[in-house]
């Protein structure tokens, strides 16, 4: 009954969830993430400056530019997906996930590039706006024109950001109109079409015409940076943005097509309103570019004030500036952010020119990319045990990302590619605010000595996001605890530390012999595939050794966390035995005791038992514990079972519902167990349930006054079981921050 009570009050009050946290006034997939998304997609490029695209590169050309600018933010788009669904994305869409990702140094020197980037796109739509109005009606000013749109948008933008989302869906309507309007229209008269080969008279190259393209699909930065805003972020983000690409991809497959059939290259290249030309109906056309141009402009002047209100509220800023961290009304609307925004804005529509404002914001732009398909690339490829994201993307995914947006970068401007880096780097080592001086020296030993100085400096004290197994493991000569270490192999699989150890009698004393020992266990290490340090102590006895072990053992923060050690059988050394476990445990270490079935081994590595008591203390380890051993090659197929007793059948439903719902907000693939005592020991259930596993996982009380008689009672009472691991948290830290959300 106490367990069933423990638990009900644990599951009440676990921390959210991803799934969990959510706005429920807040925007939902198609208006907060879709639609912002396709409109930005499908807008001033592709009705301005499409035909011009075709005209310069071709049919085939613009076919390949497509698709590799798609292929880019496809990846890109997966790597949002995978932070997203990993941990809360709250203001601040990009530039938050990296910064959680990859510090505040990395995420302030992308996060300003990035709120210029969007900042000069407000710029670049009303230009647009203002280019296709001119050519409409002629006499107009252009300048004039862009700017009082600039103010426009800001205004609304200012006033109500509500009334500008919804504005979105009308506009959605007038693209689709134009987009069917050209689907039905007809060829230009004068016609010379060349549809493979691009005009005689090209005048821009390959990767010109590339960068002026690129932004067009840079619109899903329009809905990740609306994270803020939305309901469920978690799950709009990944189904919105990519169903965003994907309808993006088709329409610019099948425009160009369309475009080479019914006009020559000289034609599109001059006339930026080829479409209109060829619709059924012409002003049709015009609707869709005005609703296009002015739903990014509204997308950008939305998106961009937010970025800079993340950055200034996380003190990435100067404190003068802190103040464009405020927010007014009851959505915390950046009011002074927008204000600010408009300036740059206005000051960019100055300079008037689609074709030179596009490359610049490409160029911002494949900088972002590139650093969030890193920040999801190296997540997935240290799989930390707090990086659980339930759209999996495998990491080699992501880092093809950063690779193309790296060579695109190149291949577009290589002394803009430098000149970029070369702000980005500034502005992270600004924000480091200080100066890292190193004496490099002539071999690699000198060079990863340096980095080993450094990093041990900068590793500071444990904390839940970071957490990773430390592992020392009291085996004594390992070829007769193989299993031992074999199981804490698996436990780390190349992500933590382990450290075997063995200790000699005192009479060993001779140093020689001490170091001749470690190389040993060191060569049967490296034999048996197993990566792990080695150190060899001498005492008087073994529990004098460990406990020297304990206490000394590490150099500044970088000290094991957790003692594995193996089952102690003899029962002339119990009480020495329970005494080290109470040491360990005094030291703030995990005690984790792992008792061999020397029949069956781990049997078939199909079935982890955890006897479960919610997340608190040993819960939450044990849980984590059996998840880090699933990871590994070996277990990779096995099934986690959490198991719980409860007193009556009545308990069973209320159990049940809080035990799935705590394992849907972890994120881990575990299947639950309700079991009814009916006024059976649990020991007695725990041998019913738990004979056909392959590993148990139960926890054990705090030592303290009978401790040994405790343990003497719990191996008689747990004999003949299959492997089974004792586990005792260590006091004072909580593993179930540690699976649930940062």
């Amino acid at each position: 009954m106490k367990l069933f009570k423990k638990l009900s009050e644990e599951t009440q009050s676990t921390p959210k969830t991803v799934s969990d946290q959510s706005n429920e006034t807040g925007l939902g997939t198609f208006g907060g993430v879709y639609t912002p998304s396709i409109l930005t997609i499908l807008g001033v490029i592709m009705y301005l400056r499409f035909g011009w695209v075709v005209g310069n590169v071709g049919l085939l050309g613009t076919l390949i530019i497509v698709t590799l600018s798609t292929a880019i933010t496809f990846l890109t788009s997966l790597s949002v997906s995978a932070i997203a669904t990993d941990r809360i994305v709250k203001g601040g869409g990009a530039y938050y996930m990296i910064s959680r990702s990859l510090g505040i140094e990395t995420g302030g020197a992308v996060g300003i590039p990035l709120y210029f980037a969007q900042a000069l796109s407000v710029a670049l739509y009303t230009i647009g706006f203002a280019e296709s109005l001119v050519d409409a009606f002629g006499g107009l000013n252009q300048l004039y024109v862009a700017l009082a749109t600039t103010i426009a948008v800001a205004i609304l933008a200012i006033t109500s950001a509500e009334i500008a989302i919804k504005a979105q869906y009308f506009i959605m309507v007038a693209i689709i109109l134009s987009l069917l309007s050209f689907a039905f229209g007809h060829p230009l008269e004068t016609t010379n079409i060349e549809i493979l080969g691009a005009s005689e008279r090209v005048s821009e190259s390959f990767w010109t015409v590339f960068a002026v393209f690129f932004p067009a699909v840079t619109g899903i930065m329009a809905g990740v940076s609306m994270s803020g805003d939305l309901r469920e972020p978690s799950r709009s983000i990944p189904v919105g943005t990519l169903a965003a690409v994907g309808t993006g991809y088709i329409v610019y497959m099948v425009l160009p097509v369309v475009l080479a059939l019914r006009a020559d290259a000289t034609t599109l290249i001059e006339q930026p309103l080829v479409m209109k030309e060829m619709a059924l109906w012409g002003p049709a056309i015009l609707l869709g570019v005005w609703g296009a141009t002015l739903s990014s402009a509204i997308g950008s002047i939305l998106g961009a004030p937010r970025v800079l209100q993340a950055l200034a509220r996380d003190g990435v800023l100067p404190s003068w500036l802190s103040f464009l961290g405020n927010g007014n009304g009851p959505n915390d609307e950046p009011r002074i952010g927008t204000a600010v925004t408009l300036g740059v804005a206005t000051a960019t529509v100055c300079i008037g020119d689609l074709n030179i404002i596009a490359p610049v914001l490409t160029m911002f732009f494949l900088t972002t990319y590139m650093v969030l398909n890193v920040s999801a690339g190296i997540e997935g490829f240290l799989q930390s045990p707090s990086f659980r994201p339930t759209f999996k993307v495998h990491w080699s995914l992501s880092m093809l990302g950063a690779l193309g947006c790296l060579a695109v970068m190149f291949l577009i401007n290589a002394v803009a590619t430098v000149i970029a880096a070369l702000i980005v780097l500034a502005i992270f080592i600004w924000l480091q605010r200080r100066e890292l001086e190193t004496t490099w020296g002539d071999a690699r030993r000198g060079i990863w000595m340096a980095l080993v100085r450094e990093g041990i400096l900068q590793i500071g004290e444990e904390d839940t996001k970071n957490w990773r197994p430390h592992i020392l493991v009291l085996s004594g000569i390992p070829k007769k605890r193989w299993l031992l270490i074999k199981f804490a192999d698996d436990l780390t699989h190349n992500r933590g530390m382990i450290t075997v150890c063995s200790v000699l009698p005192s009479a060993s004393r001779d140093v020689s012999q001490q170091s001749d020992m470690q190389d040993t266990i060191r060569e049967y290490l490296d034999k048996r595939g197993v990566q792990a340090l080695v150190r060899v102590v001498t005492a008087t006895d073994f529990f004098d050794g460990a406990k020297l072990l304990v206490e000394t053992y590490g150099i500044g923060p970088l000290t094991p966390n957790t003692v594995v050690l193996g089952d102690s059988q003899e029962p002339s050394r119990r009480d020495r035995y329970c005494q080290l476990i109470g040491h360990v445990h005094k030291a703030k270490k995990n005690v984790v005791i792992f008792r061999e079935d020397s029949e069956h081994g781990f049997g078939q590595h199909r079935q982890i038992d955890v006897w479960w008591g919610g997340l608190q203390n040993n819960g939450g380890l044990m849980l984590l514990l059996a998840y880090l051993l699933r990871t590994d090659m070996d277990w990779r197929n096995a099934e986690i079972y959490l198991k719980l007793v409860v007193p009556e059948q009545a308990a069973i439903q209320p159990t049940q519902a809080n035990v799935d719902r705590v394992i849907r907000g972890l994120r881990i693939s575990a299947v639950s167990q309700i079991l009814v005592s009916n006024g059976r020991p649990f020991y007695d259930i725990l041998h019913e349930s738990s004979q056909n596993a392959d590993l148990i996982f139960l926890g054990i009380r705090t030592p303290g006054e009978n401790f040994t008689k405790y343990y003497e009672d719990l191996q008689c009472k747990t004999a003949n079981l299959p492997s089974t691991v004792f586990v005792l948290a260590a006091p004072g830290f909580s593993y179930g921050e540690v699976l649930s959300d940062r």
